[in-house]
């Protein structure tokens, strides 16, 4: 019994203690983790939750190693409106790292917004669906949260 109960500790303090494997080839420069995040719910919660796990990403890999693409639609354009100033401070902080930040132009149409009232650095597509989409084909790591 004491034997049993000593094995097991072992075991979940192994398990406690792994780390991650990488998939080959292993992230580097010359082969990054490509990333795609969408924030499509508007509030707070929502936003600054996408933006931390992005956050999370860059750090685990080093920002060298992942080309990440954050892309606003729906509610979740709200995430890259300059009069949000504690979510654009964020943005302007994960731009710093690369990280691109893409607006989805039909909702902007349908919200009457302005490309001015964008956090500066945003990128516009016609579609922020069909920008997923198309960097899933290519690829690319699509994470919903």
């Amino acid at each position: 019994m004491k034997m049993t109960l000593l094995f097991i500790y072992f075991m979940m303090t192994a398990l406690l203690s792994a780390e991650t494997v990488f998939a080959e080839p292993k992230p580097s420069f010359d082969s990054p983790r490509q990333v795609l995040f969408s924030i499509s719910g508007g509030s707070d919660e929502e936003i600054h939750h996408v933006l931390s796990t992005a956050n999370n990403v860059l750090k685990f890999y080093g920002p060298e190693n992942v080309k990440m693409r954050i892309v606003a639609y729906y509610q979740g354009i709200r995430g890259l409106l300059k009069k949000e100033k504690d979510i654009a401070v964020r943005v302007d902080a994960l731009m710093q790292y690369d990280v691109e930040f893409v607006a989805c132009g039909n909702t902007m149409r349908t919200k009457k917004i302005d490309k001015s009232e964008l956090v500066e650095g945003s990128e516009i597509v016609t579609a922020g669906i069909v920008e997923i989409i198309e960097r899933v084909k290519e690829g690319w790591v699509y994470i919903k949260l």
